[in-house]
């Protein structure tokens, strides 16, 4: 039994089901991981702001010197095809993605003209909104636009979210809250963060060291329009333990509450609950 679940991948000009092999040792991305990616997720008949996601991962392709190849408007029109090729109503995540074949003027760079592109659906549930995860202080730490290509969505920079995650699972948590190199609250391991202290909704102000993410900007477009504050801001670790309710924002799971930071028990909120709801009416609103 495979391990991966109901899969299908348009890779140059044809659809393929299950895993198939996309590139060999010789491939570029295989020993200097060129490659971008992004997520969106289809569900209930509905994929918000899957144009958004499809223009993100070319201008991803462009910063780490890749071309892309596929026009927002194909992979839009691909991800509505191969989703028919699914039960009606499992949800899926949506990965279009790029990476580089050959090497380019030395074997470090990559050949642009090399690039390929894939278009993954999956089957994947959705996280359970019911059920808080808990968060403690990462271990490690967001490198810098100097340091990584942080401005793209890149897969290089997923084995150090693999190590925050290894480190907070292994002292009993589900998940991290990822400093900068400042010291200030970046992110969680998968995804972006929230909280509400004293009725002003607060979240890390995009500085360079984590991605702006589609959801996150339609969250706090969301909420300001239901006239809630949202403050983005510098946070510091304390902040979050100090606040009434925490919540993030990710496209794998939308909107899901924190129920535990350290050894500090929280309960869903009405921001959390606001915020979910609003979002989940946005995005059934596309159907």
């Amino acid at each position: 039994m495979a391990w991966y679940s109901q899969t299908w991948t348009w890779f140059e000009g044809a659809w393929h089901e299950g895993n198939p092999g996309l590139v060999g040792p010789r491939s570029h991305v295989i020993w200097q991981a060129s490659s971008v990616f992004d997520g969106a997720r289809y569900f209930d008949g509905v994929a918000p702001d899957l144009a958004l996601h499809a223009a993100r991962v070319n201008r991803s392709a462009a910063a780490l010197g890749l071309k892309a190849t596929a026009t927002v408007e194909e992979i839009v029109g691909k991800t509505l095809e191969g989703a028919k090729k699914f039960t009606s109503g499992v949800p899926l995540y949506v990965k279009p993605m790029y990476w580089a074949e050959a090497d380019g003027v030395s074997t470090i760079i990559p050949d642009a003209e090399s690039t390929k592109f894939c278009l993954c659906l999956f089957e994947a549930p959705m996280g359970d909104p019911g059920v808080g995860m808990s968060v403690t202080q990462g271990a490690f730490r967001r490198p810098t636009l100097e340091t990584m290509p942080t401005d793209a969505k890149a897969g290089c920079l997923y084995p150090n979210n693999a190590r925050v995650l290894r480190a907070a699972k292994a002292a009993g948590f589900d998940n991290a809250l990822v400093l900068d190199m400042l010291g200030n609250v970046a992110e969680t391991g998968t995804s972006n963060i929230f909280l509400a202290r004293d009725g002003v909704v607060k979240t890390p102000i995009p500085n360079g060291t984590f991605l702006n993410g589609i959801t996150r900007q339609r969250v706090i477009s969301l909420l300001r329009q239901d006239g809630v504050t949202v403050e983005e801001t510098s946070l510091r670790y304390e902040d979050f333990v100090q606040a009434d309710e925490i919540f993030s924002s990710g496209n794998y799971s939308k909107v899901v509450p924190v129920g535990r930071i350290d050894d500090r028990v929280l309960q869903p909120g009405p921001f959390y609950r606001k915020a979910r709801q609003l979002y989940m009416d946005f995005a059934h609103s596309k159907a």
